[in-house]
């Protein structure tokens, strides 16, 4: 067997060291930078133009067959409180405004309140509506209340009025919303025109809103899951007419 010089040794063993350190190096820099990625496993949106990224979520939500939205909606000085499932077909909620607490049924068509008596006081001074106390009344289509409360449970029309932002859009960045989701909010003029947090998981999403000029703060949840609308028995109706009483 040949001996190999110690000096030869000394450098083959430095060189096999220096050769793995680098190997070793460059896989911990390589797995950093995969690690610095917040689009890293996501639906891609968050690489997009803002503009881009509203159009996406609003393409995503017009095209979901069903959504949960809650919170609130300032609107004509008013404030409402909101807890609505809508769908195409209809919707269902309650509705909450100036303490009184209301819940609304559509099916089709046809838009159905429901309140205690509370809510018809107004209407039980002109002459009595105690009938109307925890039923379903049909709210017919040419009086006032049914284009008031009707937007409410329309989904088409509620994130047609809901989901725009105002003024130049750009990105604020990755965040998490409450259930832990990954979103990239959008902003219109730097918050000012409004908020919008878009999901980073799955289908594009809104779900959390901030509208301009503290009209409120809306979250959507439930994409996607059908719910049934019913219209309710006949002993829980009441017809009051071409008019409702003044709540």
């Amino acid at each position: 067997m040949t001996a190999t010089p110690r000096g030869r040794a000394r450098r083959t063993v430095l060189a096999t060291a220096t050769c793995a350190l680098a190997v070793t190096g460059a896989m911990v820099l390589a797995g950093c930078g995969g690690g610095d990625d917040p689009d890293a496993g996501t639906n891609g949106v968050g690489k997009l133009p803002a503009a881009k990224i509203q159009a996406n979520t609003r393409a995503a939500a017009d095209a979901a067959p069903a959504v949960r939205l809650s919170g609130t909606v300032v609107t004509s000085g008013r404030t409402y409180r909101l807890d609505m499932r809508l769908k195409a077909g209809g919707g269902t909620g309650s509705v909450t405004a100036q303490g009184a607490t209301f819940k609304l049924l559509r099916v089709g068509e046809q838009l159905y309140l429901k309140a205690d008596a509370d809510f018809w006081h107004h209407a039980d001074a002109d002459g009595g509506t105690g009938k109307l106390d925890g039923k379903y009344v049909k709210v017919p289509q040419g009086d006032p209340a049914y284009k008031k409360f009707s937007g409410f449970t329309d989904k088409a029309v509620l994130l047609d009025g809901l989901l725009t932002l105002h003024g130049a859009l750009a990105t604020d960045g990755h965040h998490t919303d409450q259930s832990g989701t990954p979103t990239i909010r959008v902003t219109g003029d730097k918050g000012s025109g409004g908020t919008l947090d878009v999901s980073l998981e799955g289908r594009p999403y809104p779900l959390r809103l901030v509208r301009a000029g503290d009209a409120g703060t809306l979250r959507f949840s439930d994409w996607g899951k059908d719910f049934e609308v019913t219209k309710p028995a006949k002993s829980e109706t009441v017809d009051y007419g071409r008019q409702l009483p003044t709540s």
